[in-house]
């Protein structure tokens, strides 16, 4: 028989199957961090369990950090209260930790790939609902819930049935402009935020093999937005280059047999998918975001549709109208970051726009590495020099502005062009507005002081 990749993973990773029962799926890795880690170590305390396997488990801090320059004055109760506990909870269990300042410290999606523990053919877990971001390397990776973090620590495994699996295949070359987050934001503006619900998204097509490592991580990031289980691309030797050589992964000998082994986690010809969609890219303009959900999407070159009157509340809640063109809204902050974007390769695309220009002086614009490697790289190839000297703050790693669990916050009623994956209701603090878009469009809307890319039509009539 023919299977697709999540069923070879699958049958792989297959402890016990018995009729009428979910599968006891076995878990390779887990990463933690410090909210939704603490209720899981604290049932293993009541019941007097040890971490099944320390080696397993990677954890950092990321949501609670303050990301200025002082971050080691944690002024929230709260989050300092979070990452107390995990430093001591890694400490009982003897699990690994990123901690501030060890070089290895950042978003946990970030450090995962860049260590090289994310590898081809794993299952990975983690109490966070983007842990899709891994499924970039043809890992099968999804976020849990912490009751089953708790039993994942205890036995390596969890109880599972297997998902239903959809292929989403990308056709055609990406325009000039145009990145993995909008090809994403695209495809939940087709499918809803309910579309992928229960399955498992497969990424095809040669637009995606035209991606690098960083694209499809970003692709793979928002997988959750229309509701998948997760999202992976099957490994190929972009995959197999990019882990060469990290820290954690197979060196010599064992390199060579884990690629063979991984040459094989492709979907087979004929495989059968519960579902299929098919997005043509080839004309494709960068995304913005213009509700309150990442489906209420549109590209920069239109306008907000006339059925999207029936979503008023979404509209009241940011301002704007149907017909209204997202192009020229007036925004007061940009942000540049997450693990959706706070990559080398982000912070690159937005260093080339912003070299020798300066943001508008209305606009606030944070650039959040993703990781203190990001940082120090970024450093040493002198991006955070052209940020500073554009008006922008250049800032040390953690989620940051992506969510209100920090100091990073974007004020009551003003409006944020992000990065990140979520523009919910007050997702970048109370009250806040939020416009989703790919680095280059917050780059280029930053200068302007209004959501513009150069490509729109309003962009080329004002420039000429």
């Amino acid at each position: 028989m023919s299977h697709n990749i999540v069923e070879k993973i699958w049958q792989q990773h297959v402890v016990q199957r018995q009729a009428g029962f979910p599968d006891v799926l076995a878990i390779d890795f887990a990463l933690l961090h410090e909210v939704t880690s603490a209720q899981a170590f604290a049932e293993l305390d009541r019941r007097g369990l040890p971490v099944h396997d320390p080696k397993r488990f990677l954890a950092t801090i990321d949501h609670s950090i303050p990301t200025r320059e002082d971050r080691h004055q944690v002024h929230d109760p709260q989050a300092l209260k979070q990452m107390t506990a995990l430093r001591e909870n890694c400490q009982q269990h003897g699990i690994a930790l990123c901690d501030v300042g060890s070089q290895k410290q950042g978003i946990v999606h970030v450090i995962g790939p860049e260590l090289g523990l994310t590898q081809p053919g794993m299952t990975l877990v983690c109490g966070d609902s983007h842990t899709a971001t891994h499924g970039a390397f043809g890992a099968l990776a999804f976020g849990i819930g912490t009751s089953t973090l708790a039993h994942v620590m205890a036995t390596g495994a969890l109880l599972m049935n297997p998902p239903r699996v959809m292929q989403v295949q990308f056709n055609g070359q990406l325009p000039q402009g145009v990145y993995a987050k909008d090809m994403i934001m695209h495809l939940i503006a087709q499918i809803g935020v309910d579309g992928g619900t229960g399955l498992v998204l497969e990424y095809t097509g040669q637009a995606v093999r035209d991606l690098s490592m960083e694209q499809r991580m970003t692709l793979c990031n928002m997988s959750i937005e229309c509701g998948a289980v997760a999202g992976l691309v099957a490994p190929d030797q972009t995959t197999f280059e990019y882990l060469q050589g990290r820290p954690h992964a197979p060196q010599g000998a064992e390199w060579d047999a884990a690629v063979k082994h991984w040459q094989t986690l492709v979907s087979d010809p004929g495989c059968r998918y519960d579902r299929s969609v098919t997005l043509d890219i080839g004309q494709l303009a960068p995304m913005v975001s213009w509700g309150t959900n990442p489906e209420q999407a549109i590209p920069i070159n239109q306008s907000i549709p006339h059925a999207a009157r029936d979503q008023a509340d979404a509209l009241n809640y940011v301002g704007m109208t149907v017909e209204q063109a997202v192009q020229g809204v007036p925004i007061d902050w940009a942000f540049v970051g997450s693990c959706t974007n706070g990559r080398i390769e982000d912070l690159r695309v937005v260093a080339d726009i912003l070299r020798h220009r300066v943001i508008d002086p209305r606009v606030t614009m944070y650039v959040v590495p993703g990781s203190e490697a990001v940082r120090q790289q970024a450093i040493d190839e002198g991006l955070d020099r052209i940020f500073q000297q554009a008006g922008a703050e250049f800032r040390q790693p953690g989620c940051s502005m992506c969510l209100g669990m920090n100091d990073d916050r974007v004020p009551v009623g003003a409006r944020c062009i992000s990065t990140t994956n979520r523009n919910f209701i007050g997702r970048q603090g109370t009250g806040s507005i939020t416009h989703l878009a790919s680095p280059a469009t917050v780059a280029h809307s930053a200068l302007a002081g209004y959501i513009t890319h150069p490509i729109s039509p309003m962009a080329q009539q004002e420039a000429s």
